[in-house]
């Protein structure tokens, strides 16, 4: 990774940080604005981010990374704006990808297709962003396609 773009991850990292509680050595919260982040990219792929996507991006940093309300909240602005000001989703996925094993990684890409299927509907700009961080993140396309399949009957079943 280039000098350079190291360096503006840190500082990025180091300014959501200061703004948002997070700690300065790369803590859990960065962790968790990273996450937040490429869930914020992929509902907003398509230009419009649904009121069912926003409340589904909450619902699952609050039950399955454990949040509470308020902080489902400030770590989904953080994510937002981090998403809004990133270049790309390579300082977002590596940072995962360290931190994680495989099975959180797959996870991640699960919450993907979760917040993605909220409005009932998949845009190809969207499902572009799934399959590319899933690349970025190791994730194989057979469990990407497995997972996007779950959602997809559910909405069928539901439909």
């Amino acid at each position: 990774m280039p000098a350079s773009l190291l360096s503006g991850l840190r500082d990025l990292m180091h300014r959501f940080g200061t703004e948002f509680g997070s700690t300065a050595d790369g803590g859990e919260d960065d962790l968790n604005v990273a996450i937040a982040a490429l869930l914020y990219h992929v509902v907003s792929a398509d230009g419009v981010v649904t009121q069912a996507e926003r409340a589904s991006l909450l619902q699952v940093l609050q039950d399955d990374y454990a949040m509470t309300g308020e902080e489902a909240d400030r770590v989904a602005r953080a994510g937002e704006k981090a998403s809004d000001e990133a270049v790309d989703l390579y300082h977002f996925t590596s940072l995962i990808k360290n931190r994680l094993d495989e099975t959180a990684r797959i996870e991640i890409v699960r919450h993907l297709w979760q917040v993605t299927y909220a409005d009932g509907e998949v845009h190809e700009l969207e499902d572009n962003v799934v399959w590319r961080v899933s690349e970025l993140l190791g994730v194989s396309g057979r469990d990407r396609m497995l997972l996007k399949k779950e959602f997809a009957d559910r909405i069928g079943a539901e439909g």
